[in-house]
């Protein structure tokens, strides 16, 4: 199996594991914050299960499927976290339309938008710089 295509298999069960932190008792608070830190609402869950869903369909396909799904998923996902973090609103979950900007603090802006930003981040490395080197590697 590829690199890229391991890369999405993992992905797959990242989101998967995301999408069911709202239904893992003890992981919400009183206000269904995961961890305490960020609400997740049936359009996060949505989100999170399309995405592990895409993933895993991507890694089942080919290489190719998985390289294209890691450079889409991995721009669109950093992009949200960089804009959640400079309005405290995404864009993915139509946040930045129904909320607008929000005047959060800066603290709370990181910790719920960088799991956005790494995940989106580490998936465009690996489908733009690490996929291209492993094919050549394997040619």
């Amino acid at each position: 199996m590829t690199l890229p295509r391991k890369v999405a298999a993992l992905y797959a069960v990242i989101l998967g594991i995301v999408t069911l932190l709202n239904y893992i008792p003890g992981l919400t608070d009183a206000q269904g914050r995961a961890f305490g830190i960020f609400a997740l609402d049936i359009y996060d869950d949505a989100l999170h299960f399309g995405s592990a869903l895409w993933a895993a369909v991507a890694a089942f396909l080919s290489t190719r499927a998985s390289v294209l799904y890691l450079r889409v998923f991995g721009v669109l996902y950093c992009l949200d976290g960089l804009l959640g973090l400079a309005t405290g609103s995404g864009y993915l979950d139509l946040g930045i339309l129904v909320y607008g900007v929000q005047n959060l603090p800066f603290g709370f802006k990181i910790l719920a938008n960088l799991p956005h930003i790494a995940l989106g981040g580490v998936a465009a490395f690996v489908g733009f710089v690490l996929a291209p080197k492993d094919a050549e590697a394997r040619a």
